[in-house]
């Protein structure tokens, strides 16, 4: 019995000690990146490549269609397509919260976005998880955008 007791205070207190350091080594990792503070959402056009996207009125079948292959591998998982949070938010919607070069910069540039937009960082607050990069091509991130677009009901 003085045995299991000692065994126990001494799992106890490694596990206290290990828990201590990953949380010390986790903060340390967190420190303000050396680059300029969050911005204003750089004109709802995010931190990024994207700069204009061409999007027409109607819906390009054939892009929506590749986008479902992208989000059933890299998305699902994390985002649900209502408006239902799951890990990261639910995707209902977000084509008209979000213009599509902010969309597609943050699934292609998300740890520049993350680290210094002001939009992805109130996300960020939100979710309490850091979106991984998913190494998203351009033209992944414009098929993920126009399946957006397709669940939010454009024809």
């Amino acid at each position: 019995m003085k045995k299991n007791a000692i065994i126990g205070c001494l799992t106890l207190l490694l596990f206290t000690i290990a828990c201590g350091e990953a949380g010390t080594s986790s903060s340390s990792n967190n420190k303000e990146p050396e680059t300029p503070p969050a911005t204003a959402a750089s004109d709802e056009r995010g931190i990024g490549k994207f700069t204009k996207v061409d999007v027409g009125t109607s819906l390009d079948v054939t892009m929506a269609d590749a986008g479902i292959k992208v989000y059933e591998m890299k998305c699902a998982s994390c985002h649900k397509l209502t408006g239902e949070k799951l890990v990261g938010p639910g995707w209902q919607g977000v084509t008209s919260r979000r213009k599509a070069e902010w969309i597609m910069n943050f699934v292609t540039n998300t740890e520049e976005m993350l680290n210094r937009d002001a939009e992805a960082q109130a996300q960020l607050e939100i979710c309490l998880v850091r979106m991984p990069n998913q190494n998203l091509t351009d033209a992944d991130a414009r098929h993920v955008y126009e399946y957006m677009r397709k669940n939010d009901g454009v024809k």
